[in-house]
């Protein structure tokens, strides 16, 4: 058994966030484990063309490693993976890595207050702490379609995409207009012989203002004083002022948005059909808002075809609709995004009174204390847990204010003296009547569609409602009435 005191998983964003401010409070004894051999998490693992960023590169990146030198407003993916490798090596977060260690599952033994943490290949680590930064955008969402296993060809997910799959002069079916259809189906319908993309319900796709970054402005960026950090900051408050538009205040904001894309699609799109098949029927912010200038022109080619009618079957030869068509494929790419709210399904985490955590958030709600602690699951942080992604602003602002909370955590357990906290059900039940009461006024629930963001009961679990100084005001401090503190060998008395 592998013993040290805390315990981080992943090395995306979040794992790395909390590793450089674990270092910068003097804690030494904490390890992190990493399935693959290389850090990065999301940004390492999706390496589909046209993969980048939909928040502005100024702002995705962490406040305390400011980068003067990105190339262009939206960063790639092997822009942003090459910051995330940059960052972890200047900050010394690779001594602290073990690479190749994938968790299967963890257990609290409550007679020493610790986790027992297992990997995929056999090790067994001990740790007082555990924090969880595997994120919600790793395990893929694939569809189960009649007949699948039986496609003559390859069939892949756009975050596992096959690189040695040439696609030049094939004919290529994509399933889904998740995110990144809508950043790679541009790209190689540039290549294949035909492309035919089937929708099942179509997003609102804003013009992305993305333009190249000179070096003149990179230059002025890292050589005057505090300008790299005023310009995050004016991005920053220009981000967050689109909170506005989704949380039901101010409607009027909305629908100035929609008539955006309305007009982006009637510029874009000729034929009047393709028009009306790409424009949503939903209020926008219901579903996540991509951007993209060049989705929509992709429909004028001869080439592509927009498929509405849905699937019935797949077949050696490829994709059968429900009205009996056939539409021949070599190839098969899944654009159907990942398991989010259903993510911790694939989770084994057994708390106190071996309260299993799938369970739990299956019977009881995918419920947590401020996105971050959970009830009956001592010593245990998520970050970017449950309703604390964004559909308006940067995460990484998101992770550094849990970062910070897990060691303020860690000083409250010393304050008190004690080796395990845990929130109490009042509180936990508290916090999550009021983001569900302020979930189900923004356009997330009242805006007609049927999203990711939701659970099997219809409750958004996913999206923080609120501005995000506001969570950053919620998290400034640890709130001793909210936790219950028990020492080894004591029985946390704590409502079941």
């Amino acid at each position: 058994m592998i013993s040290h005191d805390i315990l981080i998983i992943g090395t995306g964003f979040s794992g790395m966030g909390t590793a450089i401010k674990l270092e910068e409070a003097g804690y030494d004894d904490f390890v992190v484990l990493e399935k693959a051999d290389e850090v990065g998490g999301t940004w390492r693992d999706n390496t589909y063309p046209g993969c980048e960023c939909d928040i502005p590169s100024h702002m995705y990146s962490f406040s305390y490693d400011l980068n003067p030198t990105w190339s262009k407003s939206f960063s790639t993916q092997p822009e942003i993976w090459d910051y995330m490798r940059k960052v972890a090596d200047q900050r010394g977060v690779r001594k602290r890595v073990h690479f190749g260690k994938e968790v299967t599952g963890a257990r609290w033994d409550e007679e020493r207050n610790r986790w027992e943490v297992r990997t995929s290949d056999g090790d067994v680590y001990d740790a007082r702490v555990v924090v969880s930064g595997v994120g919600g955008l790793h395990i893929p969402n694939i569809p189960e379609i009649a007949g699948a296993e039986s496609f003559a060809g390859p069939r892949f997910h756009s975050a596992q995409w096959d690189h040695a799959v040439d696609l030049t002069g094939k004919r290529v079916a994509v399933i889904g207009t998740g995110a990144s259809a809508i950043q790679f189906v541009p790209i190689i319908a540039e290549q294949t012989e035909h492309l035919t993309l089937f929708q099942r319900t179509p997003p609102w796709v804003l013009p992305k203002n993305d333009k190249p970054i000179g070096p003149w402005k990179q230059k002025a960026l890292e050589a005057v004083p505090g300008l790299n950090r005023a310009y995050r900051d004016t991005l920053y408050w220009a981000l967050e002022s689109r909170a506005i538009t989704f949380n039901g205040h101010v409607p009027a904001f909305l629908r100035w948005a929609e008539k955006i894309v309305e007009r982006h699609i009637a510029r874009s799109v000729t034929d009047p059909e393709t028009r009306a098949k790409l424009t949503p029927d939903y209020r926008m912010g219901c579903k996540r808002v991509l951007q993209s200038n060049t989705y929509y022109p992709t429909f004028n080619r001869d080439d592509v075809t927009l498929e509405t009618t849905g699937i019935d079957r797949i077949v050696p030869e490829g994709v059968v609709d429900r009205d009996g068509v056939l539409h021949e494929a070599d190839v098969i790419v899944y654009g159907t995004g990942f398991h989010v709210v259903d993510a911790f399904d694939y989770l084994d985490i057994k708390g106190r009174g071996g309260a299993d955590l799938a369970t739990t958030f299956r019977d009881e709600g995918v419920e947590t204390y401020l996105g971050i602690t959970v009830h009956r699951f001592p010593n245990l942080f998520f970050l970017l847990g449950p309703n604390t992604a964004l559909g308006h602003n940067s995460v990484v602002f998101m992770i550094e204010q849990q970062a910070k909370y897990v060691i303020r955590s860690l000083t409250e357990m010393a304050r008190q003296r004690a080796d395990a906290m845990e929130p109490t059900r009042l509180a936990q039940d508290a916090f999550n009547a009021d983001i569900q009461h302020r979930v189900k006024k923004g356009i997330w629930t009242q805006g007609g569609c049927t999203s990711w963001y939701l659970d099997s009961q219809g409750n958004n679990r996913t999206i923080w409602p609120k501005f995000t100084f506001q969570y950053w005001w919620d998290t400034r401090k640890v709130r001793e009435h909210d936790y219950v503190f028990t020492r080894a060998r004591e029985r946390a008395s704590v409502s079941a």
